[in-house]
């Protein structure tokens, strides 16, 4: 698209004529504009695409601590002294009952979250078995994160009933080895087409307030558009102390919410999905999700959202958006 002389809505505009924003364009006007001008932008393309749906997902946090990569922000690295809780895979009769009280609740999809470079082994069979187990018994749709896995393990998922898979590319490929060097950037890309060759839905974002810069920020929203990504999380980096980064500031609201309104010009049809760090908006993501959010972590399993489910159906119904 050429963004030369176009205004913000008219960058919209095109886009919902069915133009969309390419990696060599110039979109500087959305990091110069106004906020409520970019944010009017965003919502006009999520009315236009997503409707006043919001699509609302939980997570359990299915085995905990002990991972042996060296991601900087996470509490669940070995690399770190965080207190964190530490436990195997969690018996199936646990996942399904977190599952059934999450589908009662009106969750659209529910996702069994593990620590570590990849599950495997025993682990692995376990969680294969919650999956045949559950399914057929609910009526929620499962995905999981289970790391970098194998086409034969992703098949597996498949088959189990898992129809999404969940991993995040984090940032941009510049800047990750700034974040993570035990894998690499790459082993990201290559699960996420595995995934997507098993038939898996992936769903993929990352975390802003890291260090990165807003280039680094374009550059994984790009990103995520070649590999037509349909869910796209975006965490707000919670400094956690023992972690790498404890030290950084939590972004400001305001950045946040550029950010999260860029996301939908660059992913116009993707759910973006409003992730940990929701705490940090003062009005728990409420705005977000009238100027570029369509779709959001609920709950508060693993992900420091900051909000319940009830709290979400509340700020929803008050906003005349709906999960249905």
């Amino acid at each position: 698209m050429d963004t030369k002389n176009l205004t913000v809505a008219e960058i919209a505009e095109r886009i919902i004529g069915g133009e969309r924003l390419q990696i060599s364009d110039d979109v500087n006007i959305l990091l110069d504009a106004e906020l409520s001008e970019v944010q009017r932008g965003a919502g006009a393309i999520q009315k236009n695409f997503c409707g006043n749906h919001i699509d609302l997902c939980t997570i359990i946090n299915g085995k905990s601590g002990r991972c042996g990569e060296n991601c900087k922000y996470c509490a669940q690295s070995a690399c770190h002294k965080t207190g964190v809780d530490e436990y195997n895979f969690l018996p199936r009769e646990k996942i399904f009952g977190a599952a059934l009280d999450y589908e009662k609740a009106g969750v659209n999809r529910f996702s069994v979250v593990t620590s570590g470079r990849a599950l495997s082994g025993a682990d692995f069979e376990k969680a294969l078995d919650a999956y045949k187990f559950m399914r057929g018994k609910l009526k929620i749709e499962f995905c999981a994160s289970h790391g970098i896995l194998t086409a034969e393990q992703l098949k597996s998922l498949r088959e189990a009933g898992v129809t999404g898979y969940h991993h995040n590319i984090e940032t941009s490929r510049r800047f990750f080895p700034q974040i993570c060097t035990s894998h690499t950037y790459e082993d990201r890309i290559n699960t996420i087409r595995l995934a997507q060759a098993a038939g898996l839905k992936v769903c993929s974002g990352g975390i802003i307030g890291m260090g990165e810069s807003w280039q680094d920020r374009l550059d994984m929203a790009f990103a995520l558009a070649e590999l037509k990504i349909k869910s796209i999380p975006i965490n707000i980096l919670n400094p956690v102390k023992g972690t790498a980064l404890e030290n950084l500031q939590p972004l400001e609201p305001n950045e946040i919410l550029r950010t999260v309104a860029i996301f939908r010009f660059i992913n116009p049809t993707a759910n973006i999905r409003l992730a940990a760090g929701r705490k940090f908006l003062p009005d728990k993501g409420a705005s977000a999700f009238l100027y570029g959010a369509s779709a959001s972590i609920t709950g508060d399993m693993l992900t420091t959202t900051g909000t319940t489910i009830k709290g979400d159906f509340e700020i929803l119904n008050k906003l005349g958006l709906t999960n249905k």
